[in-house]
């Protein structure tokens, strides 16, 4: 009898994944978004992290001013970009 592996998680490919480059790390959440644009203002990135139509490394996240480092992947709807630096 052939054993199995529990099935993981898969992890969304590196190569669908779009670099954002910022000139300094730490960003916050809602100020990358804007940037980025994800969005077209930051009341909107606000109310989308606020809604919890963001994920940041994978999980959903809620804090507008939680600081993000270069490596950091951010999905908002289908799109994921990663944080990189300039």
């Amino acid at each position: 009898m052939k054993k199995t592996s529990p099935k993981k998680a898969p992890k969304p490919p590196a190569e669908n994944a779009r670099p954002v480059a910022v000139r300094a790390v730490p960003i916050e959440l809602c100020q990358l978004i804007k940037f980025a644009g994800l969005s077209e203002s930051g009341g909107q990135a606000k109310q989308l992290i606020a809604e919890g139509g963001v994920r940041l490394n994978g999980a959903v996240e809620t804090q507008k001013g939680k600081k993000l480092a270069a490596g950091d992947r951010v999905q908002v709807g289908e799109e994921t970009i990663v944080v990189t630096l300039a």
